[in-house]
């Protein structure tokens, strides 16, 4: 597919937006929605009970360590902390299952390596994370492309984002147009000519 970098609202962009159909939630996926839990519990604890029960972790906010594992009641404790960092990694998120984590209003950090539905959709969503979002890694997602990290302009708070292993065409040019996007980011992954650049008084 051709690459197009175009302007939108002083951002360098390229290529189009996800395409206008439904997503589909593939079987055998994770709940979609924890309702029940958001309504009795809050924000907060429905997006740690539903990472939580797709094997992943959560860190509430001026906490040290991650919650990691199965529920457990003393979470109920931290109903009014804010969820700070989220890792999916590996897990089998899909579109849908991003509405756990939609109403994170402090969320800095989110793990998304590696995970086989996460696509173009998902990542066209994560600009409700425009006001904090500060680091986050789409490495290694097989269904994501050029199209879907044009979406992540709207992250100009992002201070570090890994796309390593994704696979798209010209990474090269890609890597360049997502510095250029996001200018106060640190891009990992898709370097120029399949290397990083060589380190400064290093022989050519």
């Amino acid at each position: 597919p051709h690459i197009t970098p175009h302007n939108q609202g002083g951002r360098a962009v390229w290529g189009c937006p996800p395409l206008c159909a439904t997503p589909q939630n593939p079987p055998g996926a994770p709940p979609r929605y924890y309702g029940l839990t958001r309504e009795r519990y809050g924000d907060n604890l429905a997006a740690a009970a539903f990472t939580l029960s797709c094997g992943g972790g959560v860190r509430f906010k001026d906490r040290d360590l991650w919650v990691r594992g199965r529920w457990r009641p003393e979470l109920l404790q931290l109903r009014d902390v804010p969820v700070v960092a989220v890792d999916l990694s590996g897990s089998q998120l899909t579109y849908d299952g991003l509405d756990n984590l939609v109403q994170l209003r402090e969320l800095q950090h989110l793990d998304l390596s590696g995970c086989p539905h996460v696509d173009d959709w998902v990542l066209g969503r994560l600009h409700v994370f425009q006001g904090s979002l500060l680091e986050l890694a789409v490495a290694r997602c097989p269904r994501v492309t050029e199209r879907g990290l044009a979406t992540l302009h709207h992250l100009q708070n992002l201070r570090r984002l890994d796309v390593s292993g994704v696979a798209v065409p010209s990474p090269g040019l890609v890597r360049i147009l997502l510095e250029e996007m996001l200018p106060r980011c640190q891009v990992l992954g898709m370097e120029m000519d399949g290397g990083p650049p060589p380190s400064e008084g290093s022989p050519p």
